[in-house]
């Protein structure tokens, strides 16, 4: 009697159709109330995206600059290149130039008959000194081919002589003198190549 009067006592004590929250349970099972984002740490977000797209903002404005400067730099580049092929050859034209001046001027001598014969081959061979030291001051010298073996690496041959002052497959003759520059073969010489004398008559009947 004590027991069933207990359990209708607890029935009146809760009203009907109440229903009962369930309760959060940890892993103790203890009850735990749903996790709540403080002011202060949805605070701290924002300042961290905040600072996320600045720093995107900044990155793309270097990647822009850098984008420019190699742009920049290619035009630089390119400009420099055409005005090096166009004025390459400055230094060695400077130095020609009163190579000319010469020899107009012994062409006028010659023209006026001021100068003798003599005076204008002085003058002529002058000339020819000052551009030979032109030459030599590039790196650019002559090479002597008579009396050589022929080298088909810096001579041309034009034809073959027939000589007895030379031995056979050597320069006989130089119609055209080569050049080397910086030991590198700059023009090949133009070269008459000799053969050994054709045996006269006489000499091949005995």
């Amino acid at each position: 009697m004590a027991k069933k009067k207990t359990e209708q006592e607890s029935a009146a004590v809760e009203p009907e159709g109440a229903v009962q929250e369930p309760e959060v349970v940890g892993p103790e099972g203890a009850a735990q109330d749903p996790e709540v984002v403080e002011p202060e740490e949805s605070s701290a977000l924002e300042l961290e995206l905040e600072a996320s797209r600045q720093e995107a903002s900044q990155n793309r404005d270097l990647y822009l600059r850098a984008v420019a400067d190699m742009d920049n730099f290619r035009k630089r580049s390119q400009r420099e290149r055409e005005e090096l092929a166009k004025y390459a050859n400055e230094n060695i034209l400077r130095e020609i130039i009163p190579a000319i001046d010469n020899l107009e001027r012994a062409v006028e001598h010659a023209r006026a008959g001021e100068a003798s014969q003599g005076g204008l081959l002085e003058g002529v061979e002058m000339t020819l000194s000052q551009f030979g030291k032109v030459l030599e001051k590039f790196g650019v010298k002559a090479f002597a081919s008579l009396g050589e073996p022929f080298d088909p690496s810096k001579h041309e041959a034009m034809g073959q002589l027939e000589t007895p002052e030379h031995a056979p497959n050597s320069v006989a003759q130089e119609m055209q003198k080569g050049y080397l520059l910086n030991d590198r073969l700059l023009r090949p010489a133009l070269v008459m190549v000799s053969k050994a004398p054709a045996a006269q008559g006489g000499e091949s009947d005995k």
